[in-house]
């Protein structure tokens, strides 16, 4: 199951930068700094770094990963009734050069802070737990969380009260299962976090706030 939705996502990913990629060779980083920084800074930093915990930090994700949340936002294909009011008014281009200007800032690095459950999590991102068919955080997201540009995003470094919020939201069905099936990627994460517990799902989140 979790293989095939794989190769669906790869498939669905070409086509989508294949997509972006016509007509927007040149995206307007100068537009985008300035919807960051009017926009997007109250809530993940004016460099993308987020001040706070509950908010995830931009700085460093894949531009095609950003521009690709925007639009599903927009379309209302990923629920948040903050983003969807934010994405409402931005362009194709818009959404293009935002992801272009994140992916150019630079993380800033972050630690765990409870250090029993963070060696709790390193198994887990590096194992898997093979009893309930949990994949290893590291075959998508990297041993170090730095992703894979276009599939899947940055986690390293990301606040862990964010990343936990993610993965229950993900078990819940509430991301990753929209009606129209276009968040291929999200129905991936959907069926890895409904084999997690919500103990598994708490020592990731730490451990991947530690990675840099």
């Amino acid at each position: 199951m979790i293989r095939t939705l794989t190769a669906a996502a790869l498939a669905g990913s070409l086509a989508f930068a294949s997509a972006s990629a016509e007509g927007q060779a040149k995206p307007d980083l100068e537009k985008a700094r300035q919807i960051a920084s009017q926009v997007c800074a109250a809530c993940h930093g004016a460099d993308g770094a987020s001040p706070t915990p509950v908010n995830p930090s931009l700085a460093g994700l894949p531009a095609d990963y950003i521009t690709r949340q925007l639009a599903h936002f927009k379309s209302g294909v990923r629920a948040n009734a903050i983003m969807q009011g934010m994405s409402a008014t931005l362009t194709d281009a818009d959404m293009v050069a935002l992801g272009a200007f994140y992916e150019q800032q630079k993380p800033k690095a972050n630690e765990a802070k409870d250090a029993d459950l963070a060696r709790a999590g390193q198994r887990l991102w590096r194992a898997g737990d093979p009893a309930t068919g949990v994949p290893a955080c590291s075959a998508c997201h990297g041993p170090a969380g730095a992703g894979i540009p276009r599939n899947y995003p940055r986690i390293g470094g990301q606040w862990a009260d964010y990343s936990y919020g993610q993965l229950k939201a993900f078990k819940a069905g509430e991301r990753g299962a929209d009606p129209g099936g276009k968040d291929v990627n999200g129905r991936i994460m959907g069926a890895i976090a409904r084999s997690m517990t919500d103990a598994q799902m708490k020592a990731t989140a730490e451990f991947a706030q530690g990675l840099r």
